[in-house]
């Protein structure tokens, strides 16, 4: 992806809270986003990710901290004077003024020459696909078309820097999911940087080149999507990048097998090669996604098996959710096809399933003051 068209150094932004005290949104922040990248900032509310946008942007002055933007440092530059443009939650659109008028707003105030205007209009509407919509006020668009004429106002100043906070979320799911998909393909046909807020996983699954994950102002992991969800680096990231199951426990070997025994004595069988292990008497966390999970069959005899009593089972359409416990009483979550839906019956009447899953897909996680 090249050279880092963003750079953050040590980015620090407090807030006094109303009874006293300050509240931290950002600590010491250090961020690279590369050229042509779609970053997204994922977290939970009040992580800190719209207050690092708003600081890349320039609407939050930093306490400490620096930001560089196309190799120039813009910490102190008022917002209207960096190379970026926001798409804002509600699109911030006036109301008075037609498509076309909206997404001309900044080349008007630039004085730009009528027909390369009118040249330029065109081209952004065409690029987010509402052309012949120019003379329409807002009020007389969808919400979809809305978010559309914000984006082709946002780039049709030609930023070397796009900035989206949240701009799906007043979307319904079906057309999220479709805007997800063409915003990917806009910033790739740009050619520029987008960074993108959400505390949608999904959505920052499906979008994006990197995901930055943050919690209580801090990044706790930055890498690419598929990275993150099968090899997060603490449990906080396991959690919140979709369903898991947490297994905390002891590292033991027994001759050749290498299993993580937790307290209440569930033994989750591990891989025992690759130097990302931990040493045997190590305390870590085995994780195991739902979906890493299946029913146990007479082919299945290779797998390790974890047995469990059945609470629930929940119908998704083309999967099945099994929610049980061990003998341990662990809570334990199992994404089924359904296609094993001839074996739902047995287990109904039992209230007993044996999984199974690839020892190799177990992800390790070191926990806080143990060696990795």
């Amino acid at each position: 992806m090249g050279e880092s068209i963003v750079r953050l150094a040590g980015a620090t932004k407090t807030y006094p809270l109303p009874e006293g005290g300050t509240i931290t949104a950002l600590d010491r922040v250090n961020l690279d986003v590369a050229r042509n990248e779609f970053l997204t900032l994922l977290g939970p509310s009040g992580c800190g990710k719209t207050t690092l946008l708003h600081a890349i942007s320039g609407f939050v002055e930093l306490d400490d901290g620096r930001i560089w933007v196309d190799g120039e440092d813009v910490t102190g530059t008022p917002p209207h004077h960096r190379p970026v443009n926001t798409v804002f939650q509600n699109y911030a659109l006036f109301p008075h003024m037609t498509v076309g008028d909206n997404v001309g707003y900044a080349l008007d105030i630039a004085r730009v020459e009528k027909a390369e205007r009118n040249q330029r209009v065109g081209a952004a509407l065409e690029l987010v696909g509402l052309t012949g919509l120019e003379n329409r006020k807002p009020r007389q668009l969808s919400g979809g078309q809305q978010q559309r004429v914000a984006l082709a106002r946002a780039i049709i100043a030609r930023p070397k820097l796009l900035l989206l906070d949240e701009p799906l979320s007043a979307l319904d799911r079906n057309l999220r999911q479709a805007m997800q998909i063409e915003l990917k393909t806009l910033q790739a046909e740009l050619g520029i940087s987008f960074i993108f807020v959400t505390h949608d996983q999904e959505e920052a699954l499906t979008m994006s080149d990197r995901v930055a994950v943050l919690n209580k102002g801090v990044i706790q992991q930055i890498d690419r999507p598929r990275d993150a969800y099968n090899r997060p680096v603490n449990t906080f990231v396991a959690r919140f990048l979709g369903a898991s199951n947490l297994f905390d426990g002891t590292l033991q070997r027994d001759g050749t097998r290498l299993r993580v025994v937790t307290d209440g004595q569930d033994a989750i069988e591990v891989a025992g090669a690759g130097d990302a292990v931990p040493p045997p008497g190590a305390r870590v966390t085995a994780m195991l996604r739902p979906e890493q999970l299946s029913l146990a069959a007479g082919g299945a005899a290779h797998a390790a098996t974890l047995d469990v009593s059945v609470e629930r089972i929940v119908f998704i359409g083309s999967t099945f959710e099994i929610l049980g416990r061990t003998a341990a009483g662990q809570r334990v979550s199992a994404i089924i096809l359904a296609n094993h839906q001839h074996m739902i019956p047995e287990i109904e009447r039992t209230k007993r399933a044996r999984l199974a899953y690839d020892v190799v897909a177990v992800h390790l996680i070191s926990q806080p003051g143990t060696a990795a």
